[in-house]
């Protein structure tokens, strides 16, 4: 919900990854199923799922819903499949490490848990 103001005080945008440099004006905050965000995720998406440069234009991961699914699988390969085996809490943290890191977050991923056993119930 707050992903466009946050995008526009330049959060969401690592400018240290220069592989990947953010263009200005555009927002890498979270959209898809998994929320792809952060220009060091929408960068290599787009090349790896040959959907041009989603550094460009990242609103069509929101705009297409056959790319925000894409997306979705892309990082859940690329960054959460390998710690499924450590358990429900590692996936937590491969998908969105600051809701282990205290704080409100702690809420969130107490939340996110409990969604998960529900789920298996």
């Amino acid at each position: 919900v707050d992903g466009p103001a946050k995008a526009a005080r330049g959060e969401y945008c690592d400018a240290s990854k220069t592989e990947f440099p953010c263009a200005q004006g555009k927002g890498y905050y979270g959209r898809g199923a998994i929320q792809l965000s952060w220009n060091y995720n929408y960068g290599p998406c787009g090349r790896d799922l040959n959907e041009g440069d989603l550094l460009a234009t990242p609103e069509k991961v929101a705009q297409d819903q056959v790319l925000a699914f894409k997306a979705s699988f892309w990082y859940w390969t690329t960054n959460v499949r390998s710690s499924f085996k450590s358990g429900f809490g590692a996936t937590i943290r491969a998908v969105n490490s600051r809701e282990c890191s205290g704080g409100d977050s702690t809420e969130k991923a107490v939340n996110r848990v409990r969604y998960f056993q529900d789920y298996c119930r």
